[in-house]
Parts: structure tokens; sequence; C-alpha cells
């Protein structure tokens, strides 16, 4: 699957950038043309002209990759922390002009509340977050490389290693795409002990802990599953929560026991809700509004350690974050 990847679905994304290049007065013109006739102000070009930004964007990123990986003896030295931090630069200044873009074209205005970058300096972090599309890990990946200066590792499903920007660099930075059944050894604990090893005062490890997207049905089994296992007491409390999904300690617990020294910072957010696919992001992509982002600070000495504590401490969390998500709506602009 990774020869497909790098041999035919790079190609493919680099060639039909330059196609949507050259015929681009085209393009605008029938996304002008239709939109007068879609929901949402200009809705069908807006969303074109961030699938045109995202398309170049990827493009530069892989042409630019392809050329590091001569560069670096034809990949023998890719993997050196210098060029480590140089993939890091790249996916942070290319973040950046996707955000700016996203920003100016949607007219979104993007608020953060809670703890400054410079609340935890020197300290290795544990970022948890809750789930919520693709769009909420753009927007947070962002936020701790352009806000926070950090370099992110971060543990994804092994589909979106099908988009082969999201592959390439990724596959050279501190990250794991995980399978539906992984081999022995390569389970998500597993995984998350490995990438959370050595993380040092500029990295965070991002974790999302529902361990999916929200939506209703999987609300439902993730309760189900819980009776099942004859924890009741967790099912009833994943019940009272209507926004996020019932938390997995599992790959939280294993990270806080591979970085004692970690301080933990909640992340929730507005505004990028049941954003699953391309049909969703068409239906419910918010434009001219304002979004909110909280983050909650807890320094390492306050972390629990016990087990059954931290099981509890992670559903207290969730139900804070689960009442302030209940209490923040997106804000129209006008």
């Amino acid at each position: 699957m990774v020869v497909v990847r790098r041999t035919v679905l790079a190609p493919f994304v680099l060639a039909l950038t330059a196609l949507l290049w050259v015929t681009l007065p085209l393009w605008l013109l029938l996304a002008a043309v239709v939109s007068p006739f879609v929901p949402g102000h200009w809705r069908a070009l807006r969303l074109f002209w961030l699938g045109f930004v995202y398309a170049t964007c990827s493009s530069v990123m892989l042409l630019v990759m392809f050329g590091w990986w001569v560069a670096a003896g034809f990949g023998a030295r890719i993997r050196t922390p210098y060029w480590e931090g140089v993939h890091y630069d790249l996916v942070e200044g290319l973040l950046w002009a996707f955000y700016r873009a996203a920003r100016r074209v949607l007219h979104l205005d993007v608020v953060t509340e809670g703890p400054a970058p410079d609340a935890h300096p020197g300290r290795p972090l544990v970022v948890c977050c809750r789930h919520a599309g693709p769009g909420d890990s753009f927007i947070l990946m962002y936020a701790l490389m352009h806000w926070y200066a950090r370099e992110p590792r971060v543990v994804l499903k092994n589909t979106l290693a099908w988009d082969p920007t999201i592959d390439v660099v990724l596959n050279r930075l501190h990250a794991r795409f995980i399978t539906p059944n992984p081999a022995p050894g390569a389970d998500l604990e597993s995984q998350i002990r490995g990438l959370v090893d050595g993380l040092d005062s500029n990295d965070a490890f991002v974790i999302f802990p529902e361990g999916g997207n929200f939506t209703a049905q999987r609300r439902a089994r993730a309760i189900e599953r819980l009776q099942g296992l004859g924890l009741h007491g967790m099912a009833q409390r994943a019940a009272d929560m209507e926004h996020v999904l019932a938390p997995r300690p599992g790959g939280l617990t294993a990270a806080l026991d591979a970085a004692p020294l970690a301080d933990v910072v909640w992340v929730a957010h507005t505004g990028l809700d049941h954003m699953l696919g391309v049909a969703d992001m068409w239906r419910e992509l918010p434009m001219d509004k304002r979004l909110v982002m909280r983050w909650w600070h807890v320094p390492s000495h306050e972390v629990p350690t016990d087990a059954d504590e931290r099981i509890t401490w992670l559903y207290d969390w969730w139900d804070r974050i689960d009442d302030w998500i209940d209490d923040h709506r997106p804000e129209p602009l006008r």
C-alpha cells in the first residue's frame, strides 16, 4: 500500500493541482455561477477556493519533501534531528498559510480562552482534545505549533495515510498510524509509549481520548459497550454527556505512565462538530462565525497516579468539557 500511495497517489495529487491551476478561471466561473443556487453566501465559490488552496499546499509540500529526500542521501539521513526540524518548520509554514486562507475565505474568527502559550514554558505536554472531525485536528495542530511553539507527536487512524502528503510528512516525524487489528506490540498503548518516550520541553503529545469522531451512533455504542463490560457507573456517566463520547482511558494512562513529568492540557472547541467527510463539509462547514477554543492546564504534580483515580479524573474532565460545549456555540459575525 505504501508503494501505491507514493507512486500513484502522490503524482496524481501533483497532476490534479497542475490541472486546477491551468483551468482555474473556468472553475472560478463555474463556482460563481453555481453559488447563487445553493445555501450559504457564495458557498460553492468559497469552498472551491479552500480546496484549491489545500491542494496547492499539499503539492508544494510533496515537491519540497521529495527534494529534501534527495538532499538527505535519498532518504538515508531523513530522520536525523536536522531534517526532523526542517520538516516541522515546513508543516508549521503550510499550516499558517492554509489557516490564514481558511479564516479569510470562510470569514471565521477563532478565539482561544484559557492559559496563554507561555503559561507552561519548558514543560512537556500531554494534550487531550475532544474529537469532532478533521477540522478540529487542523486547528489544534496549528495552535500548538504557531501559538505554543510545540512540536506535536500524534497517533492517527491508518486511513489518513491515504492522503499522500500526510503519509509522507508524518512518517518522517513523531507520529504513528494505527490499524484496526494491530500486530503484537503495535497496539495503541505500545505505540503511545514509544511516541511519548523522550518527550522534551518543546514537545506535545496529542491524544483524542474518545478514539473517534463524535456521532450519535458511536455515542450509543460506547454506552452499550460499557454496560456490556459491567461498568454501569461509567455507562451512566457517559449517558449523561450529550456532546462527547465516553473517553477511553488506556491511551491517556499509557502516555502519563511514559511521561510522568508532563503537564496535561485539556482542549475543547465548538463550531467544527460533525464534519466527518466531504458531504458534511459542504453542508455544515461554519462560515461567518466566531469559533471558540478553550484550554485548561493541569501541572504534572496535580495529575493522579493511581489507575482508578485517573479514570475518575478523566471522566470528571470530560463532564466539564461536555458542559462547556453545551454553554458555547458558534456566534454569527453578522
